[in-house]
This record gives structure tokens, sequence and C-alpha cells, in this order.
């Protein structure tokens, strides 16, 4: 398994060689949660290989559940702080960190003050998976270090997979700050189709 500081160094590295790429903040971002999705994408592919017998998970709050709890669990070792469903609109749900881990090692220049590393989460969250972290830890060691000329142009080979898994949503990361705390958290915000809202309705 990898360590956490050669995650660390490997996770600054992707958003260095990214950033030298890049005209501004929201594309650097989009890069990043392509990078997350195509290692959610890769992830999911690999379990349902090894387990054809997994149930996929049919239910809005059963899949909220899923990423909140285990799947949070597995790649940061704790389950999430908080998962909120949002107050103004129906479709959005959040799910809430005080400090992300890929957010713990970036030092964010002045000028780049609204650049938000959880992107990368963002993308993995669109993914419906579960897997231990030494999988994780290994298809992000494996897509950097052999592809890493090539990796944006594999990113978009991965697309599709959320549709596949029935939920599709718009999933971005959002710095929120907090009263007396000098660093804001993570949450990542969830924001599902319309489909799916008509499909949980039918449900009952």
């Amino acid at each position: 398994m990898v360590s956490l500081s050669a995650f660390a160094f490997l996770f600054s590295e992707l958003v260095q060689y990214n950033q030298t790429r890049v005209d501004n903040i929201a594309e650097l971002e989009r890069r990043l949660e392509d990078a997350g999705y195509a290692v959610g994408a890769r992830v999911l592919e690999l379990l349902c290989h090894r387990e054809k017998g997994n149930r996929r998970e049919t239910r809005l709050l059963g899949i909220l559940s899923f990423v909140h709890s285990t799947v949070w669990k597995v790649l940061f070792g704790k389950v999430a702080d908080s998962l909120e469903k949002g107050t103004e609109h129906e479709d959005e749900y959040m799910i809430s960190e005080k400090e992300l881990l890929v957010n713990r090692f970036i030092s964010i220049p002045k000028d780049m003050g609204t650049f938000n590393c959880g992107a990368f989460v963002a993308g993995i969250v669109k993914v419906r998976m579960g897997y231990d972290l030494a999988v994780f830890h290994w298809l992000f060691v494996t897509s950097i270090s052999s592809n890493w000329p090539k990796l944006n142009k594999l990113l978009f080979l991965e697309k599709g997979v959320l549709d596949g898994a029935g939920f599709p949503a718009v999933v971005t990361a959002h710095f929120v700050p907090v009263e007396g705390q000098h660093r804001p958290r993570t949450t990542i915000l969830i924001k599902f189709a319309e489909e799916v809202l008509q499909r949980e309705a039918r449900l009952g």
C-alpha cells in the first residue's frame, strides 16, 4: 500500500502538472475532477469484475449513505463529518469535511484563493464504488506513473460509468467558512438530475 506521504507527494505533483497547462482556476478544478472520475471509474470496473453478485443501490438515500459512510471510510479512514439535504433545492445534498485529506497538503497562493483540490474528490463521488484503500492508491499511482503524459487523454475514455450506476449528478467542491476556525471546511455539493428524483418519487 502507498504511504500517506507518498500519496501527498504524488497528488501535489498532479496538481502542479495540470496547473502549468491551464489558464484559470475553473479549468484546473475541472482537470482534477476528471482525474478523480477516472480513478473512481476504473475502481468501479474492478469491483464489478471481482464481485459480480454485488447488489446495485436503487434508492437515493441508500446511495448517499453508501458514499458518506462506506466509500468515505475506505478512502479517508473515517465516515464523512456530515451528510445534509439542501434547504433551498430538493435535488441537492451536501457531504462536508472539516479538513479534507487532499486539501491538507496543498498551499494555495493568494492569487488562487478560490482553488479547491476537493474537485478531485468530487470526481470520485460521481462514481458509485466500494473498494479498499490499497486498490485506490495503486490505481492512483499507476494512472500517474504509467500514463503521465497521456493522463488527460485517458480520462475521457471512462465517461458514461455514472449513468450506468443510475444516479447522474453534478458534483462540485466548495469551501465554506466556519466561525472560530482558521481553515474553511470543504463541502461536496451533489445536485442530482431530474430523472433521479422522478424515479425516487415513483418508488415511493
